[in-house]
């Protein structure tokens, strides 16, 4: 049976790199303004949806999961 201090560390750390990926994803020029994203602006109402972005990572991460899967 799993220990529950390790499941709360690992969504813990989970979280941990989430946040820190989405701050520096920030930080690259260009990056959330990619066509495909979207972004609706009304009165009092923003909404975006990242969509390209996401799926631009989510690309980068398979690829490179993939080679190291290789090794």
């Amino acid at each position: 049976m799993i220990d529950m201090a390790k499941i709360f560390f690992t969504i813990g750390m989970i979280f941990i790199l989430i946040g820190l990926g989405t701050y520096l994803v920030g930080k690259f020029p260009g990056a959330g303004k990619l066509p495909g994203d979207i972004l609706i602006k009304k009165e009092n109402f923003t909404f975006y949806f990242p969509l390209a972005t996401c799926l631009l990572i989510s690309l980068i991460v398979s690829v490179i999961l993939h080679i190291l899967r290789k090794r």
